[in-house]
């Protein structure tokens, strides 16, 4: 087609013209791809924060809060816990347990692992407190609420104290079986894997009351409560140990190791008691306060040579393994605590000192007019009497109040010299100071200057009334007497033992010359008159085949509760052989009211009991001479 010419339209049957850039048939399409290079930075991008994230968080646990991590973790998975030490025994003098221990658990717990979080249940207490409470014998809601404490961070509760090793081997036993079952059924918790033992013991006293004052007891802090038990502590108790281990499961993980402290044994003690002695006189002493219907008694036992209390008995008493049933006002050591006046007892001590002053021999004659002026007072015996002849012996054997007033009378030039000469032998024989024992709530009784006595004291105090004791200085007194004049602090510790058997004896006791040896034989038999003469009071004290020395006491009592005279104080003191002395013997009963309340009466049956039974425990062997008797009474 040239130029100038038109271009015709296709006829029927023509192919239609191509258009520009449209591919021939049978040519291969080409499909052009975006570039990869955004996408692969975003991935690339996302990545890298999520390794920097993971590079952050693993920096602040391994660098920056290491020690917290390590720490929260140390406290999951250890449990420190206390190793008690064994408290020290106590025993009498001849190695019979008086006070032991035992092994029992203190059942606690762990209430952080009864938690949703620990044991993927809510009822975690719940289910806990139900298995535990008909074991342990306490109230199942009491538990939960223990269990479930308001502090939530509290990982250490106790759920009972002291149980038996029966006790926590039943709970171990059902903690493994639900540990065991828990592994092959999913639904099954340990509701019991935070329960735990402590190591703990328990004190035991093999002779229920006997010598109960004297021992005291142990509290539930396991620390002594009174009596040897409290004074003692330090040395009975030890020192607590501790074990530190890995736990899983409520488990100890053996593979872990596991850091201990171990406990140290706190030390025995060997009392000086002699327990059959102590309990004869307990025996004697409950029977007679009942058969009296009195307030209370006791009766002391004391060895005349060394000073060692051989018993010491109270009435009424207390079982220091069941306080809850004691009564609070028999709780104690009344021997050592209760003070009172002594009576008829103490005008051994006024005629100790007559007798070391000169004043008097035992011959020297008195005569006991039924009353006596005195002061503002009329003073009298305890029977009415017509004049009495007596010997200064026989002031003695009789008990006259008149008797001991006039010879006392003789310690000094005016009456106010003889105050200061008598005081100072009430001292020196133990009156108005502590024993030496350093019990818990011991009286050192009342014994006023002589500057302070006032105008019926002076005359009162020579024959036991307006100066007060407790019944270990009384009979010390008699102690004295006995060993010759010299006055040994009373003990009550002959020793302690360690955990290896090494014996270390008590300190010596403190031994004061009080009277001279000769005023101490003359003393002695003086007071066998009282025993041995018909005319004497003590009569009922008698011991076939032993010389025997002693005198009654019957004096009024301040009553407690109102601080005014309501009944007496009924006593006996002596001490046998009375030629070659071993023991002494006391024994006073308040306030009896059915009966005689005369001291001769009832405590003297008392002392010839407890004096007989010592005699023979301690195999002390009749006496081989004579008394001596002295006379009594004169003629005009």
């Amino acid at each position: 087609m040239g130029e100038g010419e038109k271009r015709q339209p296709p006829g029927p049957g023509a192919r239609p013209a191509r258009r520009p850039g449209q591919p021939r048939p049978g040519t291969p399409r080409t499909i052009r791809l975006g570039s990869p290079r955004p996408r692969l930075r975003m991935i690339g991008l996302a990545l890298t924060l999520v390794l920097a994230a993971f590079v952050v968080r693993l920096l602040q646990v391994q660098a920056v809060d290491a020690g917290t991590y390590s720490a929260k973790a140390e406290q999951n998975r250890y449990v420190v816990h206390t190793l008690p030490a064994e408290r020290g025994g106590i025993s009498d003098r001849n190695g019979v347990a008086l006070a032991t221990t035992v092994d029992s658990y203190d059942i606690t717990a762990d209430p952080t692992m009864f938690t949703r979080e620990q044991l993927k249940v809510g009822d975690g207490p719940e289910q806990a407190a139900a298995l535990l409470a008909p074991i342990l014998g306490l109230d199942q809601e009491d538990l939960v609420d223990t269990l479930r404490p308001e502090n939530e961070k509290l990982r250490y509760v106790r759920l009972a104290r002291r149980q038996t090793p029966q006790v926590w081997n039943q709970i171990k036993d059902l903690k493994t079986a639900l540990t065991t079952k828990a592994e092959t059924d999913k639904t099954v918790v340990n509701a019991l894997a935070g329960v735990f033992a402590d190591p703990s013991s328990k004190r035991v006293y093999p002779g229920g009351d006997l010598a109960a004052g004297i021992l005291g007891w142990v509290g539930a802090d396991g620390k002594g409560g009174g009596g040897l038990e409290r004074q003692l502590d330090k040395t009975l108790a030890g020192e607590d140990g501790k074990i530190r281990y890995a736990q899983a499961g409520g488990r100890q993980v053996p593979t872990a190791g596991s850091t201990e402290t171990p406990a140290v044994p706190g030390s025995n003690v060997e009392l000086t008691i002699d327990r059959d002695i102590q309990w004869a006189a307990q025996n004697a002493i409950s029977d007679q306060v009942e058969k009296s219907k009195a307030d209370g008694g006791y009766v002391i036992v004391q060895d005349t040579a060394t000073g060692e209390v051989l018993a010491m008995a109270n009435s009424p008493g207390f079982d220091p393994g069941d306080l809850s049933h004691a009564d609070p006002d028999a709780l104690g050591n009344a021997a050592l605590q209760d003070a009172f006046e002594p009576g008829s007892t103490a005008k051994v001590m006024s005629m100790a000192a007559v007798l070391e002053e000169n004043a008097a021999t035992p011959g020297t004659h008195i005569t006991v007019p039924n009353r006596l002026k005195r002061g503002d007072r009329l003073f009298k015996d305890d029977i009415d009497h017509p004049t009495w002849y007596l010997t200064l012996n026989g002031v003695l054997a009789k008990s006259s109040n008149i008797g001991t007033i006039m010879a006392t009378g003789e310690l000094g030039k005016t009456q106010a010299e003889a105050n200061k000469v008598l005081y100072s032998y009430l001292r020196k024989f133990g009156l108005g100071g502590y024993s030496g024992l350093g019990f818990p709530g011991e009286t050192k009784g009342i014994l006023a200057q002589p500057g302070e006595w006032s105008t019926s004291q002076q005359y009162t105090i020579p024959f036991g009334q307006g100066v007060s004791v407790n019944a270990l200085q009384a009979a010390s007194v008699y102690s004295t007497i006995a060993n010759g004049g010299v006055r040994v602090e009373p003990t009550l510790v002959r020793g302690t033992k360690d955990d290896d058997g090494g014996f270390t004896p008590a300190p010596e006791a403190k031994k004061t010359r009080v009277v001279s040896e000769k005023t101490a034989k003359t003393l002695s038999r003086m007071l066998e008159s009282v025993v041995d003469d018909e005319e004497g009071t003590g009569t009922k004290a008698r011991i076939p085949g032993y010389r025997v020395a002693g005198k009654t006491g019957t004096a009024n009592r301040v009553d407690p509760a109102t601080g005014k005279y309501h009944g007496y104080t009924s006593s006996f003191a002596g001490f046998a052989p009375a030629d070659k002395p071993r023991v002494t013997v006391y024994c006073a009963i308040q306030n009896a009211t059915e009966g005689s309340y005369f001291g001769g009466q009832i405590c003297g049956p008392i002392y010839k009991q407890v004096m007989e039974f010592a005699l023979k425990t301690l195999q002390v062997p009749p006496t081989g001479a004579d008394p001596a008797r002295l006379p009594v009474t004169f003629k005009p």
